[in-house]
């Protein structure tokens, strides 16, 4: 049953699964119409049935590998050509290459900067301009507490990608101060998702104390209602204990945070 009739419609992207999915389901709470675009067209096409059969709303599919370098392009070109607005913009795909900056092949670390960098600038880039001149838009870039700690080693571009991605959404957020839209980098910490199956550690994160551990629906809900706030800060870090760490990170002794970051990077980073 629909709950709000917002008229508005959301393109996710990484909506097959985990935090892309679950943006997709409150959204669709909210009123929202869907584009949904990821890899597995099965998976987005079940979550579109899901959702318009459940709330009544307009959903699209659009399968695209943002690997790509051409896909944002294709996917405005697409929205265009079936004259669809976008008015909220989630850029979520992303993932975690294993091993040090040297193990994998190079064009490994190339995909993945598409993915997590390129396409997510591009998508900003193509669609803000319609946000601006209608006075409306919300984007929320999905980046990580990686961004806001010492960086580990290995997963060596993770932590790195997160980083711009924060700063990214800083600047872009002043930019449009004064445009009616508002921007966002969500920084959320470890998340109960299939992301530590992707990258192979999920065992290592099993014994993870629970109290570090976030439900994707309350991520996105806290997500959600800070863009909301009149006054929303740019960057959002759901979770008490994770915004402590925040705090922390500012005042702890350099020396002491790399020293802490070096003996505890093995719980959550596969080297190999």
């Amino acid at each position: 049953m629909q709950t709000n009739s917002s008229n508005k419609t959301a393109l996710i992207t990484g909506a097959s699964a985990g935090l892309g999915a679950e943006f997709a389901r409150q959204l669709a709470v909210q009123g929202n119409n869907l584009v949904l675009t990821a890899r597995r067209t099965d998976r987005l096409e079940a979550l579109a049935a899901e959702l318009t059969a459940t709330f009544g709303i307009k959903t699209y599919v659009y399968t695209a590998d943002l690997a790509d370098p051409r896909s944002p392009q294709q996917l405005f070109n697409k929205l265009a050509a079936d004259g669809v607005d976008i008015d909220i913009l989630i850029n979520n795909a992303g993932y975690g290459v294993t091993g040090t900056l040297t193990v994998p092949d190079w064009k490994t670390h190339a995909d993945f900067l598409n993915v997590m960098v390129n396409s997510l600038v591009e998508l900003c880039y193509l669609l803000l301009p319609a946000m601006q001149q209608r006075g409306f838009g919300k984007i929320i870039n999905v980046a990580s507490m990686a961004a806001l700690v010492p960086a580990a080693a290995g997963h060596t571009l993770y932590a790195a990608s997160k980083a711009f991605v924060v700063r990214f959404s800083e600047s872009l957020a002043m930019e449009n101060l004064n445009t009616g839209v508002k921007v966002q980098a969500l920084c959320p910490g470890f998340t109960y998702t299939e992301f530590h199956d992707v990258t192979g550690t999920r065992e290592q994160m099993s014994d993870m104390s629970e109290k570090m551990w976030l439900k994707a629906e309350d991520v996105i809900s806290y997500s959600l209602a800070q863009i909301d706030q009149k006054d929303s800060l740019p960057v959002s870090i759901p979770g008490r204990q994770y915004r402590t760490i925040e705090r922390l990170m500012r005042w702890l002794p350099k020396k002491i945070a790399y020293k802490n970051m070096r003996k505890r990077a093995k719980d959550f980073r596969q080297l190999d």
